[in-house]
């Protein structure tokens, strides 16, 4: 355990440094050599960094003055959070984390620290509660954000974004239905639940490998909210199809498993668009793959216009931060209007492309207006006469779909080219 905290703490400190997590954790866990401590890491980290705010604030409430030592500080938090929301036996979370602390006045403080959490963990709670940035574990910004563009729901959204994420899969309708799959799953002992048109969320996650037909294509690890993409979009068989912003790909599946269409795959980054390769592959499915800026297609389109397009574009990812819990401690409130001027430009660029009478999809994973609605309705205004907003199913008729149990944030707008 010792080990594992000290890398925990670590990969903490080099993630709010302003590190991307999704780099450095990896680099962490081949440092284990047991399956359980990469477990206990990869738990430790995503779950400090989702209640980081609360944890922040019991540190300060446990300590005289500020610490002098970083690194003592990443170490308390996450035994702190080991002591709050893990199983682990208390007793031997304090010994290791006091161990780890390192000799002489930092090994006492640690066990100080810890100790006293113990003895007045309910106190705390009722501490961090009064305080928003801690009751949420979210930046001040981002909550009062929400406060102004989701009366009456932000409390919900922020509740929902310190939830374990679901562990959902998209069945492959090529291979078969949510309802065969699910007794596919009962038979393997995994139990499970459809939680959408072609999704099933499993009670616990498992290692992909042991999921029935993975290997074989026929399922995919996707969010139910995600799956939505390409329902809306609905491509029709021999249509010319853009996947702009494709990566890691699975989308671009979803919408070559629904029909049989000539789908060009494009993405800046080669890297990325290798691993959309790496799935298409994985579900015996093809597609074009293309390097290119949807910003900037005179780079890379051969003039041939597209049927439908899937704008599925960068964006503050909001809507996420539960599967990327760093996201919500390194943006700052100007990001999203940078994301915003970002998203309009490569919203009027792929608007080019298309078909008279042809169908874009707008998509974004953020639950910020800037990025969504009012991105749309300013879109709108610049092209009157040629553009008009598709109605969407009566579950989200505004396009939003906020974070809960079952699904991450999204927002869809279809528009027609008229």
């Amino acid at each position: 355990m010792r080990n594992v905290q000290k890398l925990a703490a670590g990969v903490l400190e080099a993630v709010l440094g302003g590190a991307a997590l999704h780099q450095v954790l990896p680099q962490r866990l081949q440092q284990l050599d047991a399956a359980s401590a990469r477990g206990a890491l990869q738990d430790i980290v995503y779950g400090s960094l989702r209640q980081l705010g609360r944890l922040d604030a019991w540190l300060a409430a446990l300590l005289e003055r500020p610490l002098t030592d970083p690194q003592l500080g990443w170490l308390l938090r996450v035994a702190l959070y080991q002591l709050a929301y893990t199983r682990a036996p208390a007793h031997a979370i304090v010994h290791n984390a006091v161990a780890a602390a390192g000799p002489g006045w930092r090994r006492g403080l640690a066990n100080a620290v810890l100790r006293n959490f113990q003895r007045r963990r309910a106190e705390l709670e009722r501490l961090a509660d009064a305080t928003p940035s801690a009751r949420w574990s979210h930046p001040d910004w981002w909550i009062r954000k929400l406060q102004v563009q989701h009366p009456g729901r932000w409390e919900a959204i922020l509740d929902a974004s310190l939830l374990h994420p679901p562990f959902t899969l998209r069945v492959n309708a090529r291979h078969g239905d949510v309802a065969t799959y699910l007794r596919r799953l009962d038979e393997a002992g995994l139990a499970a639940r459809q939680t959408g048109p072609d999704a099933v969320t499993l009670d616990k996650a498992v290692p992909v490998h042991q999921l029935p037909g993975f290997d074989a294509g026929e399922v995919s690890v996707q969010d139910a909210g995600a799956q939505w993409a390409a329902r809306l979009l609905d491509a029709r068989p021999g249509e010319r199809i853009l996947d702009a912003c494709a990566a890691p790909g699975g989308k671009t599946g979803h919408l070559l498993e629904r029909a049989e269409v000539d789908l060009t795959a494009l993405d800046v980054d080669a890297a990325r668009l290798a691993r959309v390769r790496e799935n298409l592959d994985r579900l015996r499915l093809r597609a074009t793959l293309l390097e290119g800026d949807a910003a900037h297609p005179e780079r890379w389109w051969d003039g041939r216009p597209f049927d439908r397009i899937l704008a599925d574009v960068p964006c503050s990812a909001s809507g996420v931060a539960r599967r990327n819990p760093d996201i919500k401690w390194l943006r700052r409130p100007d990001d999203v209007a940078q994301f915003a001027a970002q998203q309009a430009v490569m919203l009027d660029a792929l608007w080019r492309l298309l078909v008279p009478g042809g169908t874009l999809l707008y998509a974004t994973c953020s639950i910020f207006d800037e990025e969504n609605d009012a991105q749309v309705r300013a879109f709108l205004a610049r092209h009157p006469g040629e553009a008009e907003r598709g109605t969407l199913p009566e579950s989200f008729p505004d396009g939003s779909l906020l974070p809960d149990a079952e699904h991450d944030g999204f927002f869809y707008a279809l528009l027609r080219k008229t």
